[in-house]
């Protein structure tokens, strides 16, 4: 089972943010080599982020469930998520209201740019 850990501190944050960038209508995903030496190499370093802009926390965390479940989803197909790669994943607005399945398709396609 793969375990999802997040990014602590914002110096981690801010070296992922500067390195490559991916944007879709419903979230982008900014993506860098592992930098942070994981005990366990069954992890993954991902982290979810919603800015206030977006709506109240219900709304935030809403978006926040469904993209969480699309990468656990995704984690069961192999090969689908290069686990050396730390990824942070921002939500935008328009994820809020659009059904899981199409959200589960641009996120497979984003991550299969990365690779």
């Amino acid at each position: 089972m793969v375990k999802l850990v997040s990014l602590k501190k914002s110096s981690h944050f801010r070296s992922v943010l500067k390195d490559r960038k991916f944007h879709t209508d419903f979230f982008s995903i900014f993506v860098t080599k592992n930098f942070i030496k994981s005990n366990n190499s069954n992890n993954l370093i991902i982290s979810f982020v919603m800015k206030k802009k977006i709506g109240n926390a219900v709304k935030r965390n809403k978006i926040r469930r469904k993209l969480k479940a699309i990468v656990i989803k995704l984690l069961k197909i192999k090969g689908a998520i290069n686990k050396d790669y730390t990824y942070i994943v921002f939500g935008k607005p328009k994820a809020y209201e659009e059904k899981q399945n199409i959200l589960h398709l641009a996120m497979e396609k984003c991550f299969k740019k990365i690779k």
